[in-house]
């Protein structure tokens, strides 16, 4: 008895594995599967990146929602900023942060590299933190109510799916490391899964406009890739960070201009 519950378990369980994965990497989700994941297991993990978007975008509106019955919207817009860190672990700013030191205070690839791989913060990361965190905030703060699901829906879904596109389209920089091992192991069919999730969540959220958005997404992601290319031998972790954290906060500024 007990090895046929052991063997329906695994069956039921399989399948979520990568899910899991997924959840457990991007967010402060606790941890069910307590063992490491392998590579092929973290590969096929990216294509449900934008799901956990759309799971954490329905966390951070509701504390958007509670946060404004009950404070101003400035203080409720801190609030959302606030939770958006903390469920996601300073994960992708941090990633944001570590490029931009590595980026632009080395001379080199191979001095870029090694100051992106640096656990100290300098002033580039210092500097572009604040200036991407008051951005966010001014921008939910400013965002009325009536869009204010659509726009943080969209904002946390679309920086997820923005990330496994450059995975698959770039090269790594290193031959080493978690971020090599899930890049050699995206196939096309995790970015069509990728892809699935975050078009569907863009129609029922905002109709042919939400398209608009995901083709802004990919254009910001390809950018930022392709200009990382410029000064490094290929992409790495804190590079799929910043394409996430850059097209988290313009999808949250474009909403600012949306004249609803």
């Amino acid at each position: 008895m007990t090895c046929v519950l052991v063997y329906l378990t695994t069956c039921i369980l399989k399948p979520m594995i990568p899910i899991l994965a997924a959840f457990q990497f991007l967010t402060i989700f606790p941890a069910i599967i307590k063992r490491m994941f392998t590579s092929q297991e973290m590969g096929r993990a990216v294509g449900w990146f934008p799901l956990v978007g759309v799971t954490l975008g329905f966390a951070l509106y509701g504390v958007n929602y509670v946060s404004n019955l009950i404070f101003p919207p400035m203080v409720a817009a801190a609030l959302t900023l606030f939770a958006w860190i903390a469920f996601t672990r300073f994960f992708h700013l941090d990633g944001f942060m570590d490029s931009l030191d590595g980026l632009f205070g080395g001379w080199t690839p191979e001095r870029r590299l090694e100051i992106m791989k640096d656990s100290r913060m300098g002033a580039f990361g210092t500097i572009g933190g604040i200036l991407v965190l008051l951005t966010k905030f001014a921008a939910l703060s400013s965002i009325s109510i009536s869009t204010a699901l659509s726009a943080i829906l969209l904002a946390a879904t679309l920086g997820r799916w923005a990330s496994p596109l450059v995975i698959y389209a770039f090269p790594y920089a290193r031959e080493d490391g978690l971020g090599i091992e899930m890049k050699r192991n995206v196939t096309l069919r995790e970015i069509i899964i990728a892809t699935l999730i975050a078009g569907v969540t863009a129609w029922l959220v905002f109709g042919w406009m939400g398209f608009a958005f995901i083709l802004g997404a990919a254009i910001i992601g390809f950018l930022t890739a392709a200009y990382a290319m410029r000064l490094l031998p290929g992409l790495t972790g804190d590079i799929y960070g910043a394409v996430t954290t850059l097209v988290e906060m313009l999808v949250l500024v474009a909403f600012t201009a949306i004249p609803i």
